[in-house]
């Protein structure tokens, strides 16, 4: 078998027996790390370490890992402008976060023989967004509703990374700032 020493370093092509010899001399164990190469690969390692710090890795990968979220938005075709504009800044926080946004317009009684009502709220407010999203699916009628999805510009790991940064800014900001609000920063240093 081709041994791997504990440093990396190369020891050779080395005997079955050599090599458990030089892992109890060195208080290691001999792991094979390559099975189907020829001749096989042996490494001399902690295999508890080599575990441990495997599983962390694999812990910090699922960390960063994002998960996509559809947040759904309902409106209706005769919407409040002060209704709308709240609307939108949900649409918005929720597209800053990175995530998608199903926009859904329900239309009941007669309001569902003008569809282009609809319409034209969905086109008004892909606009009013599109700085931080774009339409990923055009607006449809189905049945009593009509839905649009909207995408957001950036992902959902990058909108992660920020929004981390951003806390870790407020905080280092709040720790810089004196115990009490009524006192000055060296007087509170003095008690």
């Amino acid at each position: 078998m081709r041994l791997v020493g504990p440093s990396g370093e190369q020891v050779g092509i080395v005997p079955l027996a050599k090599a458990l010899e030089l892992a109890q001399e060195y208080d290691l164990d001999l792991v094979e790390v390559a099975a189907n190469a020829r001749p096989p690969v042996c490494k001399l390692m902690d295999y508890g370490k080599f575990k441990y710090e495997s599983a962390m890795k694999a812990r910090e990968a699922r960390k960063n890992q994002a998960h996509t979220v559809i947040k759904e938005m309902k409106l209706r075709p005769k919407i409040d402008p002060h209704d709308y504009d709240t609307k939108k800044g949900h649409v918005v926080r929720f597209l800053k976060q990175g995530d998608k946004v199903k926009i859904t317009i329900m239309f009941r009684g007669r309001e569902q023989s003008r569809p282009e009502l609809g319409y034209r709220l969905l086109q008004r407010l892909a606009e009013d967004v599109q700085d931080l999203g774009f339409i990923e699916s055009n607006p449809k009628q189905d049945g009593r509703n009509m839905i649009m999805v909207l995408g957001p510009h950036k992902k959902k790991t990058e909108a992660m990374a920020e929004a981390r940064e951003a806390q870790a800014a407020r905080k280092a900001e709040r720790q810089g700032q004196p115990a009490h609000a009524d006192e000055p920063a060296d007087e509170a240093a003095e008690a």
